[in-house]
């Protein structure tokens, strides 16, 4: 009679999502990443401002390409993300779980509300421009424009508690407004935001429009805030002093920041969405085209 094997125990290893690719911190630094209770889940890798730079210029090289791309194009990817966010639901109620100590009921309702989420932003991608957009009425033989386009690079703290709902909260409208994004995942619950990058490369997203950093939030977010390719900085995961300082370096080239929001919508982001995050990072271009003389009998072009 043959004894029963036991397989030995597979870890995940979680890296760094940079330019559609998998690196691990180029420093080799990891750190160790504890679930509520104090048990360790794994080791996440410490970027370090290396890893911050390179994938600042993934994002800039990838937003030619995704902000030029048709808001019907976008739509199709981002539901292409939704669909399989699905896919691996399982895997992310278990780490949501383990990372903001919840029940498996709870974890599913939060993993459920951030795939709805999804849907919803990419359910937007071809409507926000007639929402802020528009003709201007002028008097002159002329018409004017207005259309939104996207602002850039945007470096996004993540919410440090809300480590998959919120990080979606805030990711999904920067990238459907055009945007590309470098993410500073949760400092102490990294883990579904990596797993998310696992996701993001397998949903037609071009590499680079979404580029995951995980480490300490301060070491990488003050050389972000300050760095001349950053367009813009949404504060979400910061508290207030780092919020002071990253406001402070982010003067310096004039980029466009969202501060962090009031705690209680903040902190659990249950409560609806509203369009104020797709919106802040689009700027309004207006056109102004002749028509040619007016006369009795109308405008001739």
């Amino acid at each position: 009679m043959s004894e029963k094997s036991e397989r030995l125990t597979v870890f995940k290893t979680y890296k760094l999502y940079v330019g559609g690719k998998f690196p691990r911190s180029e420093s080799g630094r990891v750190y160790e990443v504890s679930d509520s209770k104090g048990n360790w889940l794994a080791n996440a890798p410490l970027s370090s401002r290396k890893d911050a730079r390179d994938a600042v210029v993934a994002a800039r090289k990838a937003f030619g390409g995704w902000s030029t791309a048709t808001a019907y194009l976008r739509g199709q990817i981002l539901y292409r993300v939704a669909e399989m966010l699905e896919g691996r639901r399982e895997q992310f109620v278990r780490e949501v779980a383990e990372a903001e100590g919840l029940s498996k009921s709870k974890a599913a309702a939060a993993v459920d509300a951030t795939i709805d989420r999804w849907v919803w932003y990419a359910g937007w991608t071809d409507k926000v421009a007639q929402v802020v957009g528009g003709a201007n009425p002028v008097a002159g033989p002329f018409f004017n424009l207005s259309t939104p386009e996207p602002t850039g690079v945007v470096t996004v703290v993540a919410p440090q508690e809300s480590s998959f709902l919120g990080l979606v909260s805030v990711v999904a409208p920067v990238i459907a407004a055009g945007n590309t994004a470098v993410v500073i995942a949760s400092e102490k619950s990294p883990l579904p935001a990596l797993s998310l990058g696992e996701v993001l490369a397998t949903s037609d997203l071009p590499g680079g429009v979404v580029n995951v950093l995980s480490g300490r939030t301060a070491e990488l977010a003050l050389p972000l805030a300050a760095h001349q390719d950053v367009n813009g900085l949404d504060l979400a995961g910061a508290d207030a002093d780092l919020a002071k300082d990253l406001e402070i370096a982010a003067a310096d080239n004039l980029k466009r920041v969202l501060r962090p929001q009031a705690v209680e919508t903040d902190a659990d982001f249950t409560t609806a969405p509203g369009t104020h995050r797709l919106t802040h990072f689009l700027e309004t271009k207006t056109v102004w085209h002749p028509t040619g003389s007016l006369g009795a009998s109308g405008s001739a072009y």
